[in-house]
Parts: structure tokens; sequence; C-alpha cells
């Protein structure tokens, strides 16, 4: 037998913790993981986050990010101890024989740089290729991952190419240098679900093209079955389980990765709507300031009292565009919006207090929407003060009650947001809409940076309180599956226009217009050979129009 491309084993990563006043503490990350990876072969590395995935896959390039560091074990990358190895050799292997792609490439991308001065850097840098012959290979990997224009995209600067596009170029980035291991960090976790699936296909192809190695890492088990060919599951550091893709989907053996199957179960039967719509948009056009172009076109959309319309579309269709509308951030430059029987103030700072109170936003990103010099007492107080002029044991005692709704119950008002886990940041943030007593919460991507269990866990959370509370949500999503969990009605947006609007029932139900066949048919599914299938009708559909 050959030996393995990569073999780890015994890997012991931690941190150190600074308490203030306190002793440092040695925090154990990951506690002796093993594993091998032949060459040409996909392992996928899934688990909620925290559970060691991006520290497994930087350790196979010898690499602890943000003061973590490997205390054990062994990583093994082309028959040699990488653990071992000098700064220098370490320099040598980094960008050559392995390679990296992250989550965010806009993030990860010079701006003042051109697209292909990035591309090729590492593998002149490593003398893998001249500058010519490093351009020409940039070119045919840009023609191999579906970039339009591929002898010319590499002129552009990042800003000038599109989200999914700019992931290409990633991909391009990591396979330029001819590496037998890329390590994919959530490559496609911040795309929309129509831009993930040309992605994935396009990562998929050029493994399978260029034969090398690769660890996927993801949280997103339907996603990783698609270009795996072994699933290694974790869990707070430890390994719970490993398989082949059919395996683990089909026949998981532990209890947590038949949660991570089950994921997203929750089935809300919709509800009748009431007479009288809590929110009416009615033929709303907004553009911003400064520009002539409309952002939205004649929008038409109701909200009822205890009910959820979900409004979906891939980023740049105005969905949180909407929600500036809604709110008075962006007032209209035609049509009105009324809110319970009233019409609205166009501008946020005309609105009387009571509007203000009763229409309530929780935002994509819990860790920038709290100060995280306050206590989450002081946070979820605020509005107890503002709205109600709540003070002392009263407003103590709201709190506490607002804080078991939310499931979080007694020892959590004197922590910081630091203090917190993803999910529990959420429900804070939750706990903070819900004191001001609104009718109407505006959910803008609240589930869409969490684990798949710990959204699920916070849209159970939401119905409840819905129930509770007889709260209305606008829900603004690009998940599919959240959707089909929560929504009474969808509004479907594309380019600014609500091209498909009515009960869910009828909106997931065919004959759909182009866009919503889109939408609906990019929604990765847990079975093995879902890609391909899905690739191939839309190729015959293409051939056939």
């Amino acid at each position: 037998m050959t030996e393995p491309l990569l073999k780890v084993r015994g890997l012991k990563i931690g941190a150190t913790a600074y308490p203030p006043g306190e002793k440092p503490v040695a925090i154990k990350i990951v506690h002796g993981v093993d594993f091998d990876l032949e060459a040409g072969k996909v392992l996928g590395l899934i688990g909620e986050s925290g559970a060691g995935k991006s520290t497994i896959g930087l350790a196979a390039m010898a690499y602890g990010r943000g003061g973590v560091e490997i205390t054990g074990g062994e990583v093994w990358v082309n028959g040699r101890d990488i653990l071992k190895e000098n700064l220098r050799n370490l320099r040598r292997l980094r960008g050559a024989e392995v390679t990296y792609v992250s989550q965010s490439a806009a993030a990860s991308f010079n701006p003042a740089k051109k697209i292909m001065e990035q591309v090729t850097e590492a593998a002149i840098f490593q003398n893998k290729f001249t500058k010519a012959e490093a351009e020409a290979r940039a070119v045919d990997l840009f023609r191999k991952l579906g970039l339009p224009n591929p002898e010319t995209i590499g002129n552009r600067y990042p800003h000038q190419v599109s989200g999914g596009q700019l992931q290409r170029c990633m991909t391009a980035l990591a396979l330029c240098p001819e590496p037998d291991l890329v390590v994919f960090d959530e490559p496609t976790t911040a795309l929309d679900v129509t831009t993930q699936i040309d992605v994935l296909a396009a990562i998929k192809e050029a493994i399978a093209a260029t034969g090398v190695a690769a660890l996927y890492i993801t949280h997103d088990l339907a996603v990783v079955a698609q270009v795996s060919d072994h699933i290694m599951v974790l869990q707070q550091g430890d390994m719970v389980e490993y398989g082949t893709v059919d395996q683990i989907i089909n026949n998981p053996q532990e209890e947590y990765t038949q949660a991570l199957v089950s994921v997203r179960s929750i089935r809300h039967e919709e509800k009748t709507p009431s007479d009288n719509p809590v929110l009416r948009v009615e033929n709303v056009t907004a553009r911003y300031k400064g520009t002539n172009f409309d952002v939205l076109k004649n929008i038409n959309v109701d909200i009822h009292p205890g009910q959820t319309l979900a409004v979906v579309g891939e980023s740049g269709s105005g969905k949180s565009t909407l929600a500036r509308v809604i709110t008075g951030l962006l007032p209209p430059s035609d049509g009105q919006i009324t809110f319970d029987g009233r019409t609205l103030n166009p501008e946020l700072a005309t609105r009387p207090i009571e509007d203000l109170r009763e229409m309530q936003m929780i935002y994509q990103m819990a860790d920038t929407a709290m100060n995280p010099r306050q206590t989450v007492g002081t946070i979820i107080g605020r509005p107890l003060e503002f709205y109600f002029g709540l003070k002392g044991k009263a407003k103590q005692q709201r709190i506490q009650e607002l804080l078991d709704e939310i499931e979080l119950g007694q020892g959590f008002q004197d922590r910081y947001p630091a203090e917190l886990s993803g999910g529990q940041k959420q429900r804070v943030c939750i706990a903070r809409a819900l004191a001001a007593k609104p009718k109407l919460i505006i959910c803008d991507e609240v589930t869409s940076a969490l684990d798949p269990l710990v959204a699920d866990g916070i849209l159970k959370l939401l119905l409840n309180l819905q129930k509770i509370e007889d709260v209305a949500y606008l829900f603004i999503t690009h998940d599919l599956a959240t959707v089909r969990a929560i929504a009474d009605s969808i509004a479907v947006m594309y380019q600014g226009k609500v091209v498909r609007y009515g009960p869910k029932s009828e909106v997931l139900s065919p004959p759909f217009d182009a866009y919503t066949d889109l939408l609906l048919s990019s929604v990765p599914e847990m079975k093995i050979g879902w890609l391909e299938e899905t690739i191939e009708n839309r190729r015959m559909e293409s051939a056939g129009n």
C-alpha cells in the first residue's frame, strides 16, 4: 500500500486564555485526532462552530491562527512530519505543496492589486513556474472554473467581479502552484444558493481535473456530501464519526451525526391570514440618494398579525433594501407603507416613538449588533427604560422574564457578549427586540451565520415566541430550508421586483417562473449525486431552449 499524502496522528491543538486579573488558562481545542487522506481524494470535515474544523485544516500547513498552538501529535505530508520542519522549509511547503481557500474571498484578496497578479504570486514565488507559465496556467484554470472571459478576467481588480466569481478566482489561486493538497475552508458558505451551486460544481471539476487531494471544511452536510469521498464528523475537538459519504448520510451511527442529518426537521403549518394586515407595502419604489436607478420597483406585500412573511432571493435582489424602506432608513420615491392601520412617515427621524417601539429588528451578525462593553442585562434593559420607563427591581424582573422566554434562564444578566456562544448572542438580540413588545419584528438573515443545529434552535424559539406574543415576522433569507420551516407566506425577489408572492403552499408549488425554479432547484439535497444531476438537468434545459 502506498503512503497517504496526508497522515495525521494524535493531533492536539490548544491556546492560552488570559482572564483579567487571573492566571493564564490553558484551553484544549483539538484532543487527539487521527486520519489519513490519499492523493486525489476529498475528506469533508463537518461540525458546528468550535468543533475544530478550521483549526485542523490549518494544522495541515503546520499553522496555528490567532495564538493557537499545535501541542502534540504528528502531521505527515508527502512522507515527512511537517511539525518538525523549520520555518524556512514550512515557507516552501505553504503555497507550493499545501494551499488554502478561505471563506471570504472579498476579505482575502488585496483590493489594490489585479486578480492575475495575486493568482500567480505563490506559483512564481515558489519557483514552480515562470511568470508567463503561471499566467497561462491561471487562464486555463479560469476556463476550467467556468469564469467569464478567462483570457482577460485576470486584468480586473477584485471589486470588479461578483462574489461567486471572486471565490472561483481564489480556487484558481490555490490550484495555480500545482499543490498536492488544498484546504477549502467554508468556500461557499457566504454565497447565495444559485451562486453556490456553480462554485461547488467548479471546485469539484477542478479537483477531478488536477488530481489534487483536498480537505473540505463546512457545517453543511448536504454541501460536503457533493464533493467528498469520506466525511469526518467533529464535535468540541473530538472525532465523533468517520466514514464514506454514503455511510454518514444514509446510516449514521452516532447521535450527534444523526442530529446533523435530520437538521431542519421543523414542520410549520401555514396559518390563514386575518382580515387586516399589520403591515401593508403598496406600490413602493425606491432608489439610493444621488442615483437614478430604482433598487425597488413597485413592491406590494402584506404581513398579518402572528404570521411570517419570508422574503427570499439572491444578494442584490432588494431584500434588505425593502427592510430599510420599511424601517424608514431609506425613504421610498413612490408608494406608501401602512402599519397597524396608520400610514408610516417615510423617514425614521420623523416617526413617533410608538412606531419605533412596535417595529423592531434583529440583525444577521449578533457580534456587531451588541455593544461588547455592556452586559446582557444592560443590553436587554435599555428598551425597557426607553419605551416603558422601567427601573430598579421592576426592570430586573422583566429582564429575567425575557431571559427565561429565550431559554437562557438564570446567570446571564451579568455576562458580556464575548462570554456567549453565537446562538446565545442571537437569543439576546431576540430578547432585546421582544423587550419593546413589538407587533412586527424584521429578521434580517438571523440564522445565516449560525451552524445548522444552532440555527434550528433559533427557528424553533422564534416560532414558539410568535405563538406566545402574537408577533409578526418579516424574515429575510436566502435559505429555502428556513423558508419551508417557518413561513406562512413568501415573496420571491429578483432585481428589485417581487416575481412571485403568496401563501407558502402556492409559492412552493409548480408551475414556477424561471427564477423561482432556479432558486428552488439550487438548494443542496442530502443525496449523493445531487450536484451532477442538477447540473445535467440545467444543461439539458439550456440545450432545449
